[in-house]
């Protein structure tokens, strides 16, 4: 596996020699940006250029992960040259949220199970329900084979999100990339490092994604009280303080982050689902252990790993923990980076939702303020 990589500022344009050369070989280009960023369709050419025969396949992002460095607004790209493995890219439209099971269906329909080994995949961020696209995926795929990935975002804004693939950026679709190759290893982990308060409630009323009940009560109401003069910036301010979801009391809970508040309807829209009759808990920030999941995630992501360290992390941290974090947001970047070694080359974006099994073999869910970490070698 070769892999090279480039990042353009607007301030600056390419940085360094720009995009590098002598990869036209490239199987697959990652590239993740801002918004606006991603729809400059100017730029994208560029790097269509620079790898004509790649898979350009990508995501608008709430900020990009280049090295050990986080910007916001800019264009991170990683080429990589397959020297044993292969890999194929699907794209499918996602009309609108109601329609993700559907949409997860007909894509993992689309991709040949023969040799598989895994899937990565890129979803809009905002109209979406993250839960029933993993749910419709995995449902077609082989047990054998994991799903990791995330969603796109849109910095703090909840405005729009993009989706690269097939040489255009655009919202309300999902693409996949499908890697093949007994020689292809990949690792996977996902953890948080946020701490629970209050008391545990019960989801009495809710459709979906949509929470209007808990303990019979406005869910909205009973959120706004605990969040305080927090409240006054919903949903932004909502990624501060995420809910520990349980379908049962036997079950690992899963975080769920706001993407919407209605005020008519008293009711608040999360990123997956929040299944009636399952248990509620608010969470907060502690920034240490949000450093310590990070280095967690790493460490957990070379277990089955053969090679001594994997040659391309793929780093999906959730825009909450950014906010969180704030200056110190490259601190679980940087300890990433201290598990994996020098040699490993890391991209990745801030996103709206992280798609992986919390270990491997573990089931594939969709996650909230975690740092989801996919590593990928080819053994020698």
């Amino acid at each position: 596996m070769r892999i090279a990589q480039a990042r353009w500022k607007k301030e600056l344009g390419w940085e360094g020699q720009g995009l590098p050369r002598g990869f036209e070989a490239a199987q697959l280009a990652f590239v993740f940006g801002g918004s606006q960023t991603m729809g400059n369709r100017e730029l994208l050419h560029e790097v269509r250029q620079a790898f004509p025969g790649a898979h350009v396949v990508g995501c608008s992002t709430a900020g990009e992960i280049h090295g050990i460095q986080v910007t916001d607004d800019s264009l991170s790209v990683t080429a990589v040259v397959l020297e044993r493995s292969r890999v194929q890219a699907h794209v499918v439209d996602l009309p609108d949220s109601e329609s993700s099971a559907a949409v997860g269906s007909e894509l993992a329909r689309a991709i040949d199970p023969a040799g598989l080994v895994h899937v990565f995949v890129l979803s809009e961020g905002l109209n979406v329900n993250g839960s029933e696209l993993v749910a419709g995926m995995t449902q077609h795929l082989p047990r054998t084979v994991a799903i990791t990935g995330g969603l796109s975002g849109d910095g703090d804004r909840f405005k729009e999100t993009l989706v690269l693939a097939q040489d255009e950026s655009r919202r309300n679709r999902v693409a996949a990339l499908a890697f093949y190759g007994e020689q292809l290893e990949v690792g996977y982990a996902s953890l948080g490092g946020w701490d629970a308060f209050g008391p545990e409630r019960v989801i009495t009323r809710s459709r979906g994604n949509v929470l209007y009940e808990l303990d019979g009560r406005s869910a909205l109401e009973l959120y706004k009280q605990y969040l305080g003069e927090h409240a006054n910036g919903l949903p932004a301010t909502g990624l501060l303080f995420p809910l520990a979801v349980r379908a049962s009391t036997d079950r690992e809970p899963v975080v769920r982050t706001i993407l919407a508040v209605d005020e008519r309807e008293q009711s608040m829209t999360f990123a997956g689902d929040l299944p009636q009759g399952s248990y509620a808990r608010l969470m907060k920030a502690n920034i240490d252990r949000l450093v310590e999941g990070a280095s967690g995630a790493a460490r957990t992501a070379q277990i089955e790993l053969r090679s001594s360290a994997p040659e391309l992390a793929i780093l999906i941290s959730c825009v909450g923990r950014k906010m969180v974090l704030k200056q110190r947001v490259e601190e679980e970047v940087e300890a990433v980076r201290e598990v994996l070694g020098a040699g490993t080359a890391l991209a990745g974006f801030y996103s709206y939702g992280e798609i992986s099994p919390f270990t491997p073999h573990a089931r594939c869910e969709l996650h909230n303020q975690t740092m989801t970490i996919t590593t990928f070698s080819e053994a020698a």
